[in-house]
């Protein structure tokens, strides 16, 4: 799983991470939410509960690079087949390609599960 994350990054970079994952996920949150109709049919409840779920695993940064890729063809096929502005499917697109690319950053559970750990030795001079 390793292989998928370039970087953990810490600081001000981490920070950086940490606000593209909220922005994407609360993009995806808010969208799902705006598409619930009243009495909504089984197919939009489904794509309504995939949007949710993706934006609450880019915010809590779990299974980033593969969040961030299904966000993004969610996110562009929607730009492509709703009417009226595109533009914030988009935005939201680009930024779950962009934490896909990037990673999670050091505040995210795939750090916490995936992260570099570091493993001390002891003295065994006993």
């Amino acid at each position: 799983m390793r292989r998928l994350f370039s970087t953990f990054a810490r600081g001000w970079p981490g920070a950086g991470l940490l606000l593209l994952r909220a922005a994407a996920g609360a993009g995806l949150l808010i969208d799902a939410i705006n598409r619930l109709p009243r009495n909504p049919p089984i197919g939009s409840l489904v794509q309504c509960g995939l949007a949710a779920g993706l934006g609450i695993l880019l915010l809590l940064g779990l299974w980033t690079p593969v969040a961030g890729m299904l966000g993004t063809l969610f996110e562009l096929w929607a730009a492509f087949s709703q009417a009226g502005d595109p533009w914030v499917h988009v935005l939201v697109a680009t930024l779950g390609a962009a934490l896909a690319l990037l990673g999670p950053g050091a505040w995210s559970v795939d750090a916490r599960l995936f992260g570099w750990k570091r493993i001390e030795f002891g003295d065994h001079r006993r």
